[in-house]
């Protein structure tokens, strides 16, 4: 018989996205072995990441820390443009061209999480796609969504369920690929969101598909109070302040406020970008009778 999984709520917290709640746990947890030891590092500098504590990460990981460390630290350095871009992608390239890092669990997901911030979904997914790992198999569905194929999310949601049909992980993904699919999968997702938050702690991550399902319901009012209590969570949320815009909008409400607080936390972001295109046709067609 095996032992208890010392992990299990360590892997929760993160994948639900109570970060903090993930480095608190994290510090009670040191009777471990080698294997568990390296996996409880990178999920918390992978909580660090999120929190936006680069500096943290890159200072705290040294050059003779295991590949799957220095693959955090390599995120946080793209992240905050410490090291060039691509340097970073060059990398990335040298250690999956070698068969020891690029065998590596970690090593892979970190690459495929660097891949998607890049836009380049192909090599994310030839990063991933051996699916030694639940995560690594939950970033290909999330990479399929992006590419517009929840045909393809949701043969990757039936591989993961043989797995583990009870993870966290592997419950939001299937959420994430009926919301995709839409109908009656909607309701379903919108339940294990539900139950998700009932069960463990809600996060902005639950609030925010939540939400999503209420809008693809069309119930804009509930829509909003999760978003709402997404944003009570954290103000400066890009994907909280862009479904709000969204939602916002349906319901004819302003959202100058939370456009301007999106261009500040994510300049780049498709809705900013979108926004400031209008714009600027809206004034190319302005000078046109001026």
């Amino acid at each position: 018989m095996s032992g208890a999984d010392l992990l299990f709520n360590l892997r929760n917290f993160f994948h639900l996205g109570a970060f903090q709640a993930a480095i608190n746990e994290a510090s009670d947890l040191t009777a471990l072995s080698g294997s568990e030891a390296l996996e409880r590092d990178f999920l918390v500098y992978r909580s660090y990441v999120a929190l936006g504590s680069l500096e943290l990460v890159i200072s705290e990981i040294g050059n003779d820390a295991p590949m799957g460390l220095l693959a955090v630290r390599l995120l946080a350095q793209y992240l905050s443009s410490s090291v060039p871009q691509d340097k970073v992608l060059e990398t990335l390239s040298e250690w999956m061209a070698d068969p020891v890092t690029n065998s590596n669990p970690m090593v892979c997901l970190i690459a495929g999480t660097i891949h998607c911030h890049e836009e380049n979904y192909v090599e994310a997914l030839k990063s991933c796609h051996s699916g030694a790992t639940l995560e690594m198999m939950s970033l290909c569905v999330q990479v399929y969504l992006l590419m517009n194929r929840p045909d393809k999310a949701e043969e990757q949601v039936k591989a993961m369920s043989q797995v583990d049909d009870d993870a966290t992980i592997t419950q939001l993904s299937t959420a994430w690929t009926g919301l995709a699919l839409g109908g009656a999968k909607v309701q379903d997702a919108f339940h294990i969101f539900q139950e998700l938050g009932d069960r463990h702690q809600w996060t902005g991550l639950l609030h925010n598909g939540s939400g999503v399902c209420n809008m693809r319901m069309d119930q804009y009012e509930d829509a909003e109070r999760d978003l709402l209590d997404a944003l009570n969570k954290d103000a400066n949320n890009p994907t909280t302040l862009a479904n709000l815009i969204a939602c916002e909008l349906h319901l004819g409400k302003p959202v100058s406020r939370y456009v301007s607080q999106l261009k500040m936390t994510d300049p780049g972001h498709i809705i900013v970008k979108e926004a400031e295109a209008a714009e600027g046709e809206f004034d190319k067609a302005a000078s046109a009778f001026s």
